[in-house]
């Protein structure tokens, strides 16, 4: 887990077995990551589209089950990661880039 910025604690882990997961770390999304998904419903937080993007940037790996099971404000916090990855950081508060 490298870029801390990019990193959740769970506020409610998650248990696989003996593993207990506290944090995860989200990585920038590249397109391939996200297909089968509209950018719209991303953006909007739609569950069903970060459902199917979540396994395919986290690390460690959560599982579509550990997603569907997050606690709403993980999911919440995850989502705001996420939008964050869509949000062009080149743009200043005009629009224009810096």
């Amino acid at each position: 887990m490298e870029n801390k910025e990019n990193v959740v604690t769970l506020e409610t882990p998650i248990t696989r077995g003996d593993l207990v997961i506290s944090s995860i770390a989200l990585i920038k999304p590249n397109s391939g990551a996200l297909r089968g998904t509209r950018l719209a419903d991303l953006a909007g937080s739609d569950v069903d589209a970060l459902i199917t993007v979540l396994p395919r940037i986290t690390e460690p790996r959560l599982t579509r089950e550990d997603c569907i099971a997050l606690d709403p404000a993980d999911l919440i916090a995850l989502a705001g990661k996420v939008i964050g990855f869509l949000t062009a950081k080149s743009a200043g508060s005009d629009g224009q880039p810096d």
